[in-house]
Order: structure tokens, then C-alpha cells, then sequence
């Protein structure tokens, strides 16, 4: 059974493989101009800095070095029900360095295409067992992000060996450059 998060709330994974589901719908109709979301992972050291920059994970790099977190692809449209882009993870693979995979989506051109979160509704991500494909957790976003063109969905944090969830749900008016500033 699925535990619906509250933002803040963490959650304990226990399957070493899941996948990260991340959905939304637009409004098209409020820009004239399509939407583009990305999904983009950064694994982070203890210092909260990306291990290596081929450590952030997205359209444009799908696989991280040790494979332990792969980018199924880019969604340029959301369309649709379900997942609009998902991250599969093994955390057998993952580095030893690793303590922190931080869960960003951007607007891609946001700030051409005279967009925001504001526009987003219906925003979630889950994880779900790689294996069963049962649902382990859920955090809907529910805040109106009415200036922000990134959001920071989630992270997944190791303690005393072990992995958590943390429903994070903060905003930032930027992009992925702007992350790639603050944990590089």
C-alpha cells in the first residue's frame, strides 16, 4: 500500500531497485507555447555537490557512471495519464560516495515562453518497486508556484546506511542551470 507524503515528511525505501515517477499536466491555453518539463537527478556527496558532473542525470546524460540511475528518456509534451518522465534506480550500484539523489524538474525555456509552476497542475512523483511495480510512496504537490520555473520534488537521502525519501516541494525562479550552480 502506498503512503501519501505531506511535504517534509520522509519515508524510509527499502527495495534497492525502484523507479521515480514524476507526472503533471499543463495549461496550454494560458502561453499559447507548449510545455517542456524535465526531470533531472543529481547525486551528491556528503558536501551536497555532485560527485562528478556526469553525476546529474537528464535528457541530455541518461546514465549515471556507475549505472545505478538511469533517465528513461525526455517527455516533451506531458501529455497523457500516469508518469510523464521516470528514473529508474539501483542502489546496489551506486557509489559508496554517494548520500544524496536530489529530484529537480525544470521548465525547459521557461522564461521565453513566458512560463511558470504556476501553470502546473496536478504535480506528484512517486516510487515505485522496480520489481513488483508496487507503489512505496507518493507526494502530490499541491503549493501554487506562481513565479517558480524549477522545483525541487524530492530527495532521497542515505542514514546510517540506510535510504529515505524526503517530500522537499521547494521552488526556485531558474533553471537547471541555477541547480547546476548550487551543487556544483
Amino acid at each position: 500500500m502506498a503512503i501519501n507524503l505531506q511535504k517534509g515528511q520522509r519515508e524510509a525505501i527499502n527495495a534497492p531497485k525502484f523507479t521515480i515517477g514524476l507526472g503533471w499536466d499543463t495549461n496550454t491555453s494560458s502561453t499559447g507555447s507548449s510545455f517542456d518539463l524535465d526531470a533531472s537527478v543529481f547525486i551528491l556527496g556528503e558536501n551536497k555537490k555532485l560527485l562528478t558532473d556526469e553525476h546529474l542525470v537528464f535528457y541530455n546524460n541518461l546514465k549515471s557512471p556507475d549505472g545505478a540511475v538511469e533517465h528513461t528518456g525526455d517527455n516533451l509534451t506531458g501529455d497523457g495519464a500516469g508518469d510523464d518522465e521516470q528514473v529508474l534506480v539501483d542502489l546496489s550500484k551506486i557509489s559508496d560516495l554517494a548520500t544524496e539523489i536530489c529530484v529537480v524538474v525544470t521548465i525547459h525555456d521557461a522564461e521565453t515562453r513566458k512560463q511558470n509552476f504556476g501553470q502546473v497542475r496536478n504535480s506528484f512523483v512517486r516510487v515505485f518497486d522496480s520489481v513488483t511495480n508496487e507503489v512505496v510512496l507518493k507526494y502530490e504537490l499541491e503549493e501554487d508556484f506562481s513565479i517558480e520555473t524549477a522545483v525541487e520534488f524530492g530527495r532521497i537521502y542515505k542514514r546510517e546506511g540506510k535510504w529515505k525519501f524526503e517530500a522537499v516541494g521547494v521552488g526556485m525562479k531558474g533553471g537547471l542551470q541555477d541547480y547546476l550552480n548550487k551543487y556544483n
